[in-house]
């Protein structure tokens, strides 16, 4: 027999990546209650970062330019191999982000989110 071992609204058949999207936009949406102009900033997670740098980054940001939005990107593989769990996973990528729009905005992380650090 062949074919997928669950049907797709099982949770079975959530990939890693689309697990991963969720924690993102989760901490995207906790971030928008705070700050509206999110909402025209396009989020995406890429699975490693371009080029080749010394260290390797968790996120990055690109400001708006002439007919593009702002975006904030997260690289997924670096922020897995950085965790064990998938509690420690959404407390990395909040933090990702979150450093992502402090830049962004020209902010501190701790003024986007005071409780930035903190968990």
């Amino acid at each position: 027999m062949r074919g997928p071992v669950a049907p797709p609204q099982v949770p079975l058949a959530v990939t890693r990546a689309d697990t991963f999207r969720d924690l993102v936009q989760d901490s995207v949406d906790r971030l928008e209650r705070r700050w509206p102009q999110l909402a025209d900033v396009d989020f995406v997670v890429l699975e490693v970062p371009s080029g080749s740098e010394d260290s390797v980054p968790l996120g990055g940001v690109l400001p708006a330019s002439k007919g593009r939005p702002a975006r904030v990107m997260v690289y997924r593989r670096p922020v897995e191999l950085r965790t064990k769990s998938r509690d420690e996973r959404a407390l990395l990528v909040h933090e990702v982000v979150v450093e992502q729009v402090a830049e962004l905005l020209g902010l501190s992380p701790e003024s986007v989110d005071p409780r930035y650090g903190q968990d």
